[in-house]
């Protein structure tokens, strides 16, 4: 079956940097767009940011744009979110996904369009 494992959370002041990975196993995962995922507490989980399956495609929410960067390895099965500048906002539990095919590309922000999910990785920011 499909597993995705979120790493590379933990706690970091102001303006530092963490490094997510998603390691992906049950999929084809060179095909799979990725997306990441955020929820903070007592927040509704938001979309941060998707990257298409060879790289052609990235989309970013305004939030954060500037300075997190989505990658992957398809040789490694493993997508990346490169975190800096983190502010106090930026904390939540953050999650990987994947895309479900024939999605059209104005509908690959929602959360819906998503059908596997890893278990999320904790990012706590202090001021």
């Amino acid at each position: 079956q499909v597993q995705l494992v979120e790493s590379g959370g933990g706690l970091v002041q102001a303006g530092g940097s963490l490094r997510l990975s998603c390691v992906a196993s049950g999929l084809t995962f060179s095909r799979s767009t990725m997306g990441w995922f955020r929820q903070g507490l007592g927040k509704e989980r938001e979309f941060v940011a998707y990257m298409t399956w060879n790289g052609g495609r990235t989309r970013y929410s305004d939030s954060i744009r500037g300075r997190f960067t989505i990658s992957r390895d398809n040789a490694k099965n493993t997508v990346y979110l490169q975190m800096n500048n983190l502010k106090p906002e930026d904390t939540a539990i953050y999650y990987c996904a994947t895309l479900r095919s024939s999605t059209i590309l104005s509908e690959m922000t929602k959360q819906s369009r998503y059908d596997y999910w890893g278990q999320g990785t904790q990012v706590t920011v202090s001021s």
